[in-house]
């Protein structure tokens, strides 16, 4: 059987590689299975493309080309695009297909750590599990790694356990300590002890009450989507021929030695095109996470899955419910899952792990799932400080693809190590793992590939390898951006910390602001440091959908779907210049994308908390206020206030506001989508503002300034202006 061919992925890798990049030197070095380093002979150094990556139309002509590829790699994720980096590096010709785009599935929805598993850790000491201490100290050591390899998009992150019982202070010191010992000399920074005092002075939006102290120990943290797409370009970069878009349809195959079928290839189909054609290849990967069993069965229906798939939730929240350098971890929620919460973008992720889900629905986060989330987030947090539902900016699911008997019921129970299988065709599938470990994972993976097609490769290459951008990047770099093109420092960093070396390439497209500050950077929204020349970067870098620039070349969908709605029509105008779509398109784009936001990204259930089925709960004087600052726009009594009447009162307080703006700010209160807010609509958004399920409310704000505006003019009486007749 296939499944029992399989090759455990738990060989230590670890040392630090002689190879460098961009010119690998003769020999690398390796742990072995026993742990003992061994010295190896490297292949010989591969050709790295210099200057631009091919266009993805040049990609997609060189799969329709007769040459058969030695290594054809489906899927685009972390595992799929280390997979491709892996042969490339080893002179292996490769394609690459992924249905969708680069890091568009489980790989752009982590929880944004670099880990190598507390909890593992903990079940394996007390399971006496060696498999799953095994596996933690490979991922510490792929952590390690992974941070050197892109050190501009990841960095360590302290987190922080927060001790609410005396008892348990050295029961998770000891925890701690264990898991800075497996990391040997790959440990990013100590543990350390916090007295309370100290804990609430770097993290003063915890619970006071009861707190003992608290854990602080480091892991690493890195931008998900964006290292996946470095990985990719790499492999571009190395000779891959990567195109995303590019649907399998089917596996083709032919006679094998003793009368068996093989796999030599398979039948794709350009999903911007609709064209089909055959890529014809030695070996064919299946890396496609989640999704694996779904390949599997096109090589052989009647195989037993492999994978059991587990979602885990992730809400975006303001900044300033996290410091800006402090994580926190809960290691037993309530109902007994792990909980982080995290600063990440200048924003706090709060994310849970571990529910079974049903791989063939797309993850959608539902209001159970982000009121969970928020109720252990109450549960840390000082009474003083207000979690509202409506600071929910961006909420997501992502499947974590775990490896189990089909009979296993409870996801919770397995680790993330992974599995090479071979089939009886030759398929070679990779499954299970982890994003800290997608090189580990690609390694073995090329080594059974090599090993079952007798590929002409030498020994694996990555190990020390930099990615795209990491080459030529400083901490400092920004400031060469700020000096050298009139960049905003906030934007100048964000360049810095998103492309490396590369930021300089996307600073020389900036357009000129007309500012004399700013010179260069013109914002694709006001509160976010994302600039309209990164749009014209990502269509270079393959993307090809406005959801490919507001999730995965940009973040933005992740850190406010609003105000990522806000920047998709210029995002659509810009890409429509760059990619040539009609007025059809660019409205299918923001269709498509508005779509993606609305279900993917938590828009709807954020939109659900304000419904024209609302129900009013505000105390009488409350009401009888609000309707006096309602009347102040309504002056003619008509029971509803457009757009004129808001612009109107704005100015008479010398406030100018361009008409589209304002048309934004009504549709958000307009729950019956007929061009006005009338006063019930008003009432219910006020009453929602009152129970925190809506914040940050455009109009809101914009009524309640005008009012105060409109108080302070009023006239003042002539006793008490110091003078008159």
């Amino acid at each position: 059987m296939a499944f029992q061919k399989a090759v455990k992925g738990t060989a230590l890798i670890g040392g630090g590689a002689i190879a460098t990049v961009f010119g690998l030197s003769q020999f690398s070095q390796y742990r072995d299975k026993h742990g003992a380093l061994v010295q190896v002979q490297a292949a010989e150094g591969v050709p790295v493309r210099k200057g631009p990556l091919p266009s993805r139309e040049q990609q997609i002509q060189a799969l329709q080309s007769d040459a058969e590829f030695d290594v054809l790699v489906i899927g685009g994720g972390a595992t799929g695009c280390g997979c491709a980096l892996d042969a490339a590096t080893r002179g292996l010709k490769t394609a690459l297909l992924e249905r969708d785009d680069f890091s568009s599935g489980t790989s752009s929805r982590s929880t944004k750590l670099i880990h190598g598993g507390v909890r593992y850790l903990q079940k394996a000491i007390m399971k006496l599990d060696f498999e799953q201490y095994r596996m933690v100290k490979e991922a510490l050591e792929e952590r390690a790694h992974l941070l050197k390899s892109a050190p501009h998009l990841s960095a360590p992150l302290p987190i922080m356990l927060p001790i609410y019982k005396w008892w348990q202070l050295p029961y998770y010191w000891v925890g701690i300590k264990l898991y800075d010992l497996v990391a040997g000399s790959q440990c990013l920074k100590s543990s350390y002890v916090l007295t309370k005092a100290r804990a609430l002075e770097l993290f003063p939006m915890l619970r006071r009450d009861r707190l003992v102290g608290a854990i602080v120990y480091y892991d690493g943290q890195h931008n998900d989507a964006r290292m996946n797409l470095a990985i990719a370009l790499t492999a571009a970069r190395y000779g891959a021929v990567t195109a995303n878009y590019t649907e399998v349809q089917q596996l083709l195959k032919e006679p094998g030695t003793g009368g068996r079928l093989r796999v030599c290839g398979v039948r794709c189909r350009d999903v911007l095109t609709g064209k089909e054609f055959d890529v014809r290849a030695k070996c064919v990967i299946n890396a496609t996470g989640p999704f694996t069993d779904s390949v599997r069965k096109m090589d052989d229906e009647k195989v037993p899955n492999i994978c059991q798939p587990s979602a885990g939730v992730h809400i975006v929240m303001p900044g300033y419910y996290s410091p800006d350098n402090m994580g926190l971890l809960d290691p037993a929620t309530s109902d007994g899952r792990v909980i982080f919460f995290l600063p990440w973008e200048k924003m706090t992720i709060a994310g849970t792990t571990d529910s079974p889900t049903d791989v063939t629905s797309h993850p959608i986060p539902t209001e159970e799932d982000i009121n969970f989330i928020l109720s252990e987030v109450r549960n840390y947090l000082g009474a003083d400080v207000e979690v509202r539902r409506g600071d929910v900016l961006a909420a997501w699911s992502g499947i974590r693809p775990l490896v189990t008997n089909p009979d296993s019921k409870d996801t919770q129970s397995l680790s993330r190590n992974h599995v090479v299988t071979v089939s009886d065709s030759g398929l070679i599938t990779v499954a299970g793992g982890k994003w800290t470990t997608y090189r580990a994972m690609a390694r073995d993976t090329i080594d059974a590939a090599v090993r079952e097609h007798s590929l002409p490769a030498g020994s694996c290459q990555t190990m020390g390898l930099q990615l795209e951008g990491a080459q030529d990047w400083s901490p400092t770099l920004y400031i060469r951006l700020v000096q050298d093109y009139g960049l905003e420092s906030e934007v100048a960093q964000h360049l810095a910390s998103t492309y490396g070396g590369k930021a300089f390439e996307v600073a020389k497209i900036a357009q000129v602001t007309g500012k004399r500050w700013p010179i260069v950077g013109k914002r694709l929204v006001s509160e976010f440091p994302y600039i309209e020349a990164e749009v014209v970067y990502g269509v270079k870098e393959y993307a090809r959908t406005a959801v490919d620039i507001i999730s995965r070349r940009t973040r933005l969908a992740f850190l406010n779907v609003q105000a990522a709605e806000e920047a998709l029509p210029r995002i659509v105008d810009i890409m429509a210049k760059e990619l040539n779509w009609c007025e059809q398109k660019k409205k299918e784009q923001l269709e498509a994308a508005r779509t993606f936001l609305y279900y993917e990204m938590g828009y709807k259930v954020k939109t659900d908390q304000l419904t024209d089925s609302s129900e009013i709960s505000l105390l009488p004087a409350d009401i009888e206020r609000y309707k006096k600052r309602f009347h102040m726009f309504d002056k003619d009594k008509k029971g509803f206030i457009t757009i004129l009447d808001v612009q109107r009162v704005l100015q008479s307080i010398s406030v100018q506001m361009d008409e589209n703006t304002l048309h934004e700010i009504l549709n958000e209160v307009d729950l019956n989508k007929n061009g006005q807010v009338e006063l019930n609509e008003f009432l219910q958004l006020m009453s929602a503002i009152q129970k925190g399920r809506v914040s940050g409310s455009r109009l809101a704000v914009l009524m309640k300034s005008a009012e105060e505006n409109l108080r302070r003019r009023q006239a003042i009486p002539v006793d008490r202006s110091g003078g008159g007749l």
